[in-house]
């Protein structure tokens, strides 16, 4: 976001706009001069006298923009910069068009050179070479308006003097690429008075260092968009691309030297940067700059590769056809090779270079098969994790992926691709609304940027690490039920074999001690004998009793004799008082197996003596519903509720423990009308 301008930063705006003002009286100027020479007499002039309009628009252009960044952020050098480049561009231009027109007279031999002819001449010819520095001197200066530090600002020095002395040569030297005579015109008037040799001999080595700044200044936007975060990447972006479509155009421009089309592409390619800069500056986020790069990207390339093999074409054409190539004849080659040859090979280059650019994204079926088919080859979870990550880095284009998955146990799988960037982001990994874990890919980037499609494709390979970490949970938690099947085998044999032999089995021999007292003295006791055998009578009664708990911990013995529903009738019978009422309603629910019988005996059992434990509930209703299949417990009370920061206690945990055993579900909620429910599905597996 830009802040408004403030008042001393308006009237800091006042020069700018007797700038404007100045460039629109000069390119006014320049329109009326254009329109004095006649079309005819302007052919005879030589190529280095342009209509001068071109180059006045594009300073008038220039100036526009740079008045729209002034005014939303003044004292921008960038703005300063785009302000005077396009004001020296619309002098060129005054002085293209007034060369035109005072030196047309002596070329016809109509009259005298007209007043300060020469000297626009001077201006166009040579000190016009400075125009083509604004250019790289933007790149050198945006966003911010400083060169870069360290090594890269000593380079942006030396590119910058490179230019501009290649630029001073060109405009006081003698010879080089403006010398001689052109239609009766001395080129070489106002430069220094050496040798044009001395300029045929320095001016192409500028050329070269001119270049080399050139290339250092497009180089300097590079390292900026590396070291860039955030909003000053997106701004640096809009220079990128629109230095990939002067690349384009400027393809596009030397195919068609010598057209209107050309000339109009020229314009395009000067003012183009000056539009990105005002765009990154002004308003970054008026567009998506990462769906215009990346669609600059894949279809600029093709667009020169398709115009470079007609050109080719029409190259082949004019060496077999002899004589000038007639119009008639281009159209039809034209039409008749786009079904045969442009189509298709617009089609290969725009899947090629999708597929460099962007990956393999656009083959979403290729990419989730290929994956499948190494996963079903991955052995463990690591492997199958590692195959994930490399699908989602080579689908998307990314250099960098990790996935991460939590196991049962607190430990946490992870995979890594290639090496983390500064920013990355998080996406979560479900399976069945549960978080089993996360993937991170870069945040930044052209290949970052995710259409629907790409998400839809990102969601399908998601999922296949969400079945891959669902897979691994699920055998550790076999591997973990199996652990505690046996432990809880062997702790259950461990307290039957304790209850046999600590309990049963010396409340049986004494017993047995006293039977056997009873025997020997009933022949000549039988007061004691009798009180032997009341005493032997009353331990059998404990034996008996111990034995009913021992077969009611293994199993309640009313599902048995009453069935579930009689025994839930009979355990609530058991838990009901004068303040609390528990009521059991539910339909036949048939044969049931028998660890669901038991699971939901236990359930109702903890629900209903929590209610009336710690609830405060004075009556508590008991439902069973069966459907194909899961038996539905559920159990609400009209207490006080449970609070969301609640802890669990052992009871609850012991239900969802049961429950889980059976691979069910259960739920505790406070509906709004008051209460707590408790709810539990416990899975029918019939044959």
């Amino acid at each position: 976001m830009t802040t408004p301008a403030t008042t001393s930063d308006r009237r800091q705006l006042l020069p700018l706009g007797a700038l404007a003002a100045v460039a629109v009286v000069l390119f006014a100027g320049t329109l009326v001069l254009v329109a004095s020479v006649p079309g005819t007499d302007r052919a005879r002039l030589g190529p280095h006298f342009g209509p001068g309009w071109d180059s006045g628009l594009n300073g008038l252009l220039l100036v526009g923009l740079a008045l729209v960044v002034l005014t939303r952020i003044p004292r921008q050098p960038v703005g300063r910069v785009m302000a005077f480049s396009g004001l020296f561009w619309v002098a060129v231009g005054l002085a293209d068009g007034y060369a035109a027109w005072g030196l047309l007279p002596a070329l016809l031999g109509t009259g005298p050179v007209r007043p300060g002819a020469w000297f626009a001449l001077w201006v166009t010819a040579r000190l016009g070479s400075f125009l083509p520095v604004g250019i790289p001197l933007l790149l050198l200066l945006y966003p911010d308006g400083r060169l870069l530090g360290g090594r890269w600002g000593v380079a942006s020095r030396a590119a910058l003097a490179a230019m501009l002395t290649w630029a001073a040569a060109v405009t006081l030297l003698p010879g080089g690429p403006v010398t001689g005579a052109e239609g009766g015109v001395d080129l070489d008037r106002g430069t220094l008075p050496v040798a044009p040799a001395v300029g045929d001999a320095v001016i192409p080595v500028l050329v070269i260092a001119a270049i080399a700044g050139a290339i250092v200044a497009l180089a300097t936007v590079a390292v900026r968009h590396h070291r860039a975060r955030g909003l000053e990447r997106r701004r640096i972006r809009w220079l990128l691309w629109a230095a990939l479509a002067d690349v384009v155009l400027a393809v596009l421009a030397t195919a068609f030297v010598g057209e209107r089309l050309g000339t109009a592409v020229f314009a395009v390619v000067v003012v183009l940067p000056a539009v990105a800069v005002t765009i990154g500056l002004v308003r970054p986020d008026v567009v998506q700059v990462d769906d215009l790069l990346s669609w600059t990207l894949v279809h600029g390339p093709t667009s020169v590769a398709v115009v470079l093999v007609e050109l080719g074409v029409l190259g082949v054409l004019d060496e077999v056809v002899d004589g000038p190539l007639d119009l008639r004849l281009v159209v039809l080659v034209v039409l008749a090779l786009a079904p045969a040859v442009y189509w298709p090979l617009r089609h290969l280059l725009v899947g090629r270079v999708h597929r460099l650019v962007f990956g393999t994204r656009d083959d979403p079926y290729d990419v989730v098969a290929g994956l499948a088919s190494r996963l079903e080859s991955e052995g463990d979870a690591a492997g199958q994790l590692a195959a994930v990550a490399d699908a989602v880095a080579r689908a998307f284009g990314v250099a960098y992926v990790r996935v991460e998955v939590d196991r049962p146990s607190g430990e946490r799988l992870t995979a890594t691709h290639g090496t983390a960037p500064s920013a990355t982001r998080t996406l979560p990994i479900s399976f069945r609304d549960t978080v089993v874990g996360r993937i991170m890919l870069p945040r930044e980037g052209i290949r970052a940027r995710l259409s629907r499609r790409d998400e839809a494709l990102l969601s399908d390979l998601v999922r296949q690490a969400a079945i891959a970490a669902r897979t691994e949970r699920l055998a550790e938690e076999l591997q973990d039920i199996r652990q505690r099947l046996v432990l809880t085998r062997e702790e259950e044999r461990r307290r039957i074999r304790r209850d046999l032999h600590d309990g049963l089995g010396p409340a049986l021999s004494g017993v047995v001690f006293r039977i056997e007292s009873a025997r020997l003295l009933v022949s000549t006791d039988h007061e004691a004998a009798d009180r032997a055998l009341e005493v032997g009578r009353d331990q059998l009664r404990d034996v008996i009793a111990d034995v009913r708990r021992l077969v009611h911990d293994l199993r309640p013995p009313a599902l048995d004799d009453l069935g579930l529903l009689g025994a839930l009738r009979q355990q609530a019978d058991g838990l009901s008082s004068p303040g609390f009422g528990v009521h059991v309603a539910a339909d036949s629910v048939g044969e049931l197996p028998a660890a669901v019988e038991v699971a939901a005996y236990r359930v109702v059992g903890e629900a209903v003596t929590n209610a009336a434990r710690h609830a405060r509930a004075t009556r508590c209703e008991v439902r069973l519903t069966v459907d194909d299949h899961a038996l539905q417990v559920e159990v609400a009370d009209d207490g006080v509720g449970v609070t969301p920061t609640a802890v669990a206690g052992v009871g609850l945990v012991s239900l969802r423990e049961r429950v889980a055993e059976l691979g069910g579900r259960s739920e505790v909620v406070c509906p709004p009308s008051g209460g707590t429910t408790v709810r539990a599905w416990l899975p029918l597996r019939r044959a």
